[in-house]
């Protein structure tokens, strides 16, 4: 038997933003090895004989290891024909794809990669905001608000971010305060716009919008999975908000 892993995206979390080519995998999947943050409706897609293992973090446990998650795709690979690695948004865009595709690679087997809609773009336009616009930003920066233990966001190039530059952070709610004294740091106004979207393209989006200088007691009220968003383009929302 020749197996097969698909390193799938499953999109920001409306399943209408899973693509057909997904789909198409996750319909024919013989296991699929999900993260907390992919739609748990798309599960209702699979076989009825599917096996289906949960690897993300619940609250009151602690997140399977990455190097055990590995492991647990290789040992499917072994087992089954068509293993679904199913990741929120898309797998290379900080979603250790890249990691599980060479643990793959190095143990010889087949692997294909299904991208998937990002929050980075995807959540900002559900909130009404466009992460680039013309006359306004000449380009986005997406950027971790969260790194593994044995580094720090402190130690991101802040200065090389440029004055009109949009930003948008994943995983950085709890970081906030952190990354805005970095930005004031390096010379961002404390009136720069910024907004803090929780549970993007969900019928539970929440955005909170402010400028740097409030932005993070007004965080107290945001929930994970939340992106951050900095820079003029903000501003637009009011204008152009339309799923909430």
């Amino acid at each position: 038997m020749e197996s097969k892993v698909y390193l799938t995206g499953a999109g920001p979390g409306d399943i209408e933003l899973l693509t057909v080519k997904a789909l198409k995998v996750i319909q024919t999947a013989d296991v699929i090895i999900y993260d907390k943050l992919a739609n748990p409706e798309i599960l209702k897609e699979a076989k009825k004989d599917v096996e289906t293992i949960f690897v993300g973090k619940e609250k009151g446990f602690h997140r399977v290891p990455q190097d055990e998650i590995n492991e647990i795709i290789y040992q499917c690979a072994l087992k089954y024909k068509n293993v679904v690695r199913l990741k929120g948004g898309d797998p290379f865009v900080f979603g250790r794809g890249g990691e599980e595709a060479l643990y793959l690679k190095e143990r010889g087997i087949k692997f294909e990669i299904i991208p998937g809609v990002t929050s980075a773009i995807s959540v900002p336009a559900y909130a009404g905001i466009p992460v680039t616009n013309r006359g306004i930003t000449p380009s986005f920066r997406v950027v971790t608000g969260h790194r593994k233990s044995s580094e720090n966001i402190a130690d991101i190039n802040w200065k090389s971010f440029i004055e009109d530059e949009t930003i948008v952070f994943l995983m950085g709610l709890h970081n906030i305060s952190l990354i805005v004294t970095k930005l004031l740091e390096v010379g961002k106004s404390k009136d720069y716009p910024c907004a803090i979207i929780s549970n993007g393209t969900t019928k539970k989006q929440k955005v909170i919008t402010g400028t740097l200088s409030d932005i993070v007691d007004k965080s107290k009220d945001a929930v994970s999975p939340s992106i951050i968003i900095i820079g003029e383009v903000v501003n637009l929302r009011e204008q152009l908000r339309w799923f909430d």
